[in-house]
């Protein structure tokens, strides 16, 4: 097995400097992993006040508002990818970074 396919800690990046670098390749998965964290906890504290209001029914709400977030900030994400990527240099003669 050759050296080149070894896994090594020292090549690792952490966890907090993947998500950055993420980020900056993709600025919309912050904003949907904020809003999903934003969706769960309001759901939790909406929790307690749901009244006569079933817990499947309640889970199901908070459930389909997190996905739906999700999706519009992935959604925001591959439009502002294509505009970078398609419109603006051919439009704006910018140059690709």
């Amino acid at each position: 097995m050759s050296s080149d396919n070894q896994w090594s800690a020292d090549e690792d990046e952490g966890q907090l400097s993947r998500l950055i670098r993420k980020s900056r390749d993709s600025p919309f998965v912050p904003v949907g992993i904020a809003g999903f964290m934003t969706v769960v906890s309001y759901g939790l504290y909406k929790l307690k006040y749901r009244r006569d209001q079933k817990m499947s029914i309640h889970l199901i709400h908070m459930r389909v508002a997190a996905q739906g977030f999700v999706v519009g900030a992935v959604t925001l994400g591959v439009l502002y990818s294509m505009y970078k990527d398609y419109i603006r240099p051919r439009f704006f003669n910018v140059s690709k970074k």
